[in-house]
């Protein structure tokens, strides 16, 4: 099992993180949709138009989040992560941590929003603490990757941008 590439990202694993990422945007802000529907599922009510499609697109898009995670840990495996640029240790134990939390509320949320949505397991509460947690995790997220670029200058940040050669 391969734990560190040599200098960087390859184009696949930085435009499977963006896509990632842009995804869990979309969930974020129109998630509360798939909420509007179920609760008048529920009570045998009508949603909007709107409600109906967002809560329809939040469905299709955790699926599709799931398999491009899925597809995004397999690549971790094979091909690794660079080594960490100018990091202390304890900022590389911390690197890792956050990136496996990212990894496992990206599978749990998709999982936990389905065995809801399918009642096969009341897990709603569980799927939605979701939220507040990756709204926490993206800003610890971007703030390190903002220090790393501004602070250490030590080319983090370029490195999901631009592939390595």
């Amino acid at each position: 099992m391969a734990t560190h590439s040599s200098r960087g990202y390859s184009a696949l694993q930085i435009m499977l993180h963006w896509a990632i990422a842009v995804l869990v945007i979309f969930q974020l802000l129109f998630g509360e949709s798939m909420t509007a529907v179920v609760d008048a599922s529920e009570e045998g009510t009508t949603v909007s138009g709107q409600d109906q499609f967002l809560g329809s697109a939040h469905y299709w898009v955790g699926l599709a989040m799931l398999c491009l995670v899925l597809i995004r840990l397999i690549l971790r495996v094979v091909s690794g992560v660079p080594q960490a640029a100018g990091a202390t240790s304890w900022m590389s134990i911390l690197a890792s941590a956050m990136h496996w939390a990212f990894y496992a509320l990206l599978a749990a949320m998709p999982v936990t929003g389905l065995l809801t949505y399918f009642d096969i397991w009341d897990l709603g509460e569980v799927h939605s603490i979701g939220k507040p947690v990756f709204i926490v995790l993206i800003v610890v997220h971007a703030a390190a990757a903002l220090f790393h670029a501004v602070v250490l200058r030590d080319g983090t940040l370029r490195r999901m941008i631009a592939p390595a050669r």
